[in-house]
């Protein structure tokens, strides 16, 4: 090949680096919004007192995973250019082996990297997780495929038991939903149990997801701190109607939420009714006629 030729070839060469490059930058643009959250969902640092923390260390771990692979695939480049067979190298080129300080090197890095990801994702984990003392007591009981709510709030114990609004397959109308309500700047305690199989609650708006299983009550512990209506869904694979297992959760002034709480049967339903599946059908069905 003439030195025209290997000219040519090493700028087309470039030029698809170049264009690959610009493809990639504008992409990143593009996404700029995006970036900024870590790519999670449209959710507000204040949703509730937990999601700022959870998007901290989110971003941040990523944003540190991505430049320690900005650092090893520059290495690896690198490498591959810096000890590239040369024309005038002849046989195969001086082997390396055994070397100490670089096996000490690769296997002392990651460790640090992990122990350093696993404290901060313990130390966030712990202070989500803490228990605290609760204003609002919500019993949150699942079951194919609704929800039961049991609200302690000081001397008022109500409950509300659904029904779903549509199992056809078909989209289901929004307000029709279960709805969880919440009152704004208070603490909440959410205890969250199955009547039959196992389930997850999830409020992505919350950034929180818990599972719940028969005979075991899990909890999650949040103030929300922004009035609004969330999406909720289950997000456990629950049977033949998991998807439309669909809720609501709305966040209201303090007076709106004891005015609701006031609309409702007095009352719990608890765990006599998971002992028989007939019984809570009924009275699920009795809820959802009185609406």
């Amino acid at each position: 090949m003439s030195s025209q030729d290997r000219t040519s070839s090493r700028r087309k060469g470039i030029a698809k680096v170049l264009a690959i490059a610009g493809a990639g930058a504008l992409l990143l643009t593009g996404c700029s919004a995006e970036v900024q959250r870590g790519w999670l969902p449209n959710v507000e640092r204040d949703t509730t007192n937990h999601t700022g923390m959870i998007q901290d260390l989110w971003v941040n771990s990523w944003i540190t995973v991505l430049l320690i692979g900005i650092l090893t695939w520059g290495l690896m480049l690198w490498c591959i250019i810096a000890y590239r067979r040369r024309k005038t190298d002849t046989g195969y080129p001086r082997q390396l082996s055994y070397n100490l300080p670089i096996e000490i090197f690769y296997t002392a890095v990651p460790l640090a990297l992990v122990l350093t990801f696993f404290m901060f994702s313990d130390s966030t984990e712990k202070a989500i997780n803490a228990e605290v003392d609760s204003q609002l007591v919500v019993d949150v009981r699942a079951k194919q495929w609704a929800w039961d709510y049991n609200y302690t709030y000081g001397a008022l114990e109500k409950y509300e038991a659904t029904t779903q609004a549509r199992l056809t397959g078909e989209p289901g109308v929004e307000e029709t939903l279960p709805t969880l309500y919440l009152p704004v700047g208070k603490s909440v305690k959410l205890e969250l149990n199955s009547r039959d199989v196992i389930h997850s609650f999830w409020v992505p708006a919350f950034l929180q997801k818990l599972d719940m299983i028969p005979g075991r009550t899990n909890y999650i512990y949040l103030t929300p701190q922004v009035v609004g209506q969330f999406d909720g869904k289950c997000a456990e694979l629950c049977g033949e109607y998991h998807s439309e297992m669909l809720f609501n959760v709305k966040v209201v002034p303090e007076d709106e939420f004891v005015t609701y709480l006031n609309t409702l049967k007095d009352g719990h339903v608890g765990e006599e009714y998971d002992r028989q599946p007939n019984k809570v059908n009924e009275v699920s069905a009795h809820a959802s006629e009185g609406k």
